[in-house]
């Protein structure tokens, strides 16, 4: 098949996915509006690799111990990135600026690929003052006052560019369907077990929660992780970061449907300025596709 035939199908998978872990942010919000965030985030993956693991089992069986090794690191890492994820999407008091914050994923990216040997070209540089600008502005109307919900987003952002990291340096040497649905799955078990020690579990809910549950496992988990593998299948890394970056933008554009945000002017230039930031980290990759 032509080259280019693939990069067209590697587009659709990757925008299909950035739409459904959009959709997965609508959801996650609605379920923990009503249950335990802890639990809910132990439940939805550990279920989510559970789906995944039978079209991963055959590569599972070959994977040596040393390789469990470092799927149980990377899963432990991606573990403390989601949780302080659910705790950003339970206190945060803006779906949307939420979403541009934990974006700042992508232009760290690069800063901590350094402690492992790679190099950032001078535009990641001009891209971090610019995203911590856009970060000034989402907050000047609180005078800097931080919630805890964005200093958490802000925190799993740091995370999330270490673990994206390691990810991609262990998907070089293991099968890409077994990493991700055991890292699923250890990030599942890791969240059931703080949240037996700190929370009060509770099934008597509404038949409406447990539709948003399924939905985040099937749809936002399972089929948003499937797609994406796909996408990437067919892809260079850095060209699917760069349209996965557009993730922050549905999340916008759904919680203003469906929750009825708006953002201020200050808000809506923040926001631009990140997700300006997240361009030009990527500019090089950019300039290469439109010349491609």
């Amino acid at each position: 098949m032509p080259t280019h035939a693939h990069a067209w199908r590697a587009d659709v998978y990757l925008l299909v996915s950035t739409l459904l872990a959009g959709l997965g942010w609508i959801f996650s919000k609605e379920v923990v509006s009503a249950w335990p965030p802890l639990l809910f985030l132990g439940v939805r993956f550990f279920l989510g690799g559970l789906l995944l693991l039978p079209f991963a089992w055959p590569a599972v069986k070959q994977l040596k111990a040393l390789e469990f090794k470092i799927i149980l690191r990377v899963g432990l890492i991606f573990s403390l990135g989601m949780i302080l994820w659910m705790w950003g999407l339970t206190h945060a008091k803006h779906l949307g600026v939420g979403a541009f914050l934990n974006t700042l994923a992508i232009v760290l990216v690069p800063v901590i690929a350094m402690a492992y040997g790679e190099r950032p070209n001078v535009l990641v540089w001009l891209a971090l003052p610019l995203s911590m600008l856009g970060m000034a502005f989402l907050f000047l109307e609180s005078h800097f006052a931080l919630g805890i919900g964005e200093i958490a987003f802000i925190v799993a952002a740091v995370v999330f560019a270490l673990s994206f990291t390691l990810t991609s340096q262990a998907a070089y040497h293991l099968p890409v369907l077994a990493l991700t649905s055991l890292q699923l799955m250890i990030v599942g078990v890791i969240s059931l077990m703080l949240s037996a020690g700190l929370e009060a579990w509770n099934f008597q809910q509404p038949t409406s929660l447990w539709i948003w549950l399924i939905l985040s496992i099937v749809v936002s988990t399972s089929g948003r992780f499937l797609i994406q593998i796909k996408g990437q299948g067919l892809a260079p890394a850095s060209h699917a970061i760069l349209i996965l970056s557009l993730e922050p933008v549905w999340v916008a554009i759904m919680a203003a449907l469906w929750f009825g945000e708006s953002m201020s002017a200050l808000q809506i230039t923040g926001c631009a300025l990140i997700f300006a930031a997240v361009l030009m980290s990527r500019w090089k990759v950019i300039w290469q596709l439109l010349k491609g």
